[in-house]
C-alpha cells in the first residue's frame, strides 16, 4: 500500500515542491493550507489546517485518518520568517513566529502520535533551517525558533522510539521560494540605532532568497529520508558554504566565528 503523507504548509515553496515530487513517486499526499479553496489547479490534495489553531490541526488529522485509515509520514513544513534587530522587533511578533514555527510543529506532532502509536510505525520530519544552528544578526528570533525545534526533535525521537516511530529533521539553507513575502519585517525606523546596517542586511537576505537553490533539492532529500529504514536525526540541505558554516562553528573559537559572521553581515 502507498504511504500516506501529511505536509503542513503545502500550498507553495518547499512544501509544494515536496508534495508534488512525492505524488509523482506514488505516495498519497495531503498538503495543508489555511485557505485551500483560494488555490486552484494544485498538483496534490490540499486540506484546511492552521498550525496555530489546535482544533484546526485535530480536524485535519482526523480527516486524513478517516479517508486513508493511517498517517505514515508527517512533514512539519509550515513556517514563517521574521527579521529585525532584537531591540526594535515587537515582542508580540516574536511570539507569533514561535507559535507557528515551534508550537505549531509540536501540536501537529502531538495530533498524529496517537495514530502512529496505534500503527506501531510512523515517521515525522521537521523542516528546520541551517539558520537554527547559529544566532544570525537580524534573524535571531527565526534562528531561535528553528534551533528550538531541532532540540525538541532530538528529545521526542528518544521518547517515541519504542513505539516504532522515528523523528528527524531536515534543515534547508537558502532556497528560491516566496518565504520573504510572508516574512514579518521589523520596519527600518528612522530613529533606530540600527537603521543603516539593518537596511543593508535586509537587502542581503532578500538577495540570498532570490538566488537560492531550487526547492526540488529539498524534495529529493526528504524522499531519501522517507526511503531510509533508519534515518539520522539531523540532515542539512544547502550549498557547500552554508553546510560548512555549521562545521566551522563546531571547531572554531566563539570569538573567531563571531568575527566571521560580523564580516559577512558587514557589522
Amino acid at each position: 500500500m502507498s504511504k500516506v503523507i501529511l505536509i503542513t504548509g503545502g500550498s507553495s515553496g518547499i512544501g509544494k515542491s515536496v508534495g508534488e515530487f512525492l505524488t509523482q513517486k506514488g505516495f498519497i499526499v495531503y498538503g495543508t493550507s489555511r485557505n485551500p479553496s483560494k488555490i486552484k489547479n494544485h498538483p496534490f490534495k490540499l486540506i484546511p489546517l492552521d498550525v496555530t489553531n489546535l482544533e484546526s490541526i485535530n480536524n485535519a488529522v482526523k480527516m486524513v485518518i478517516s479517508e486513508e485509515g493511517k498517517i505514515d509520514v508527517l512533514i512539519n513544513n509550515a513556517g514563517m520568517g521574521i527579521t529585525g534587530p532584537i531591540e526594535d522587533t515587537p515582542t508580540d511578533e516574536m511570539r507569533k513566529v514561535f507559535e507557528t514555527n515551534f508550537f505549531g510543529a509540536i501540536d501537529t506532532m502531538k495530533a498524529v502520535l496517537p495514530q502512529m502509536r496505534k500503527q506501531k510505525s510512523g515517521l515525522i520530519i521537521n523542516v528546520t533551517s541551517i539558520a537554527g544552528y547559529m544566532g544570525l544578526p537580524f534573524r535571531g528570533i527565526y534562528s531561535a525558533t528553528k534551533g528550538a525545534l531541532e532540540l525538541v526533535t532530538e528529545a521526542i525521537n528518544m521518547e517515541v522510539k519504542n513505539f516504532g516511530i522515528k523523528v528527524t529533521n531536515v534543515a534547508p539553507g537558502d532556497f528560491a521560494t516566496n518565504i520573504a513575502s510572508g516574512r514579518y519585517h521589523t520596519p527600518v525606523f528612522d530613529n533606530s540605532a540600527y537603521k543603516e546596517v539593518y537596511q543593508q542586511n535586509l537587502d542581503l537576505m532578500n538577495t540570498h532568497v532570490d538566488s537560492g537553490s531550487n526547492p526540488i533539492e529539498m524534495a529529493k532529500a526528504i524522499y531519501k529520508v522517507i526511503e531510509t529504514p533508519s534515518p539520522k536525526i539531523h540532515y542539512k540541505v544547502g550549498d557547500f558554504m552554508q553546510k560548512f558554516s555549521i562545521f566551522l562553528k563546531r571547531i572554531l573559537p566563539d570569538s573567531i566565528y563571531e568575527k566571521l559572521l560580523m564580516n559577512h553581515y558587514k557589522l
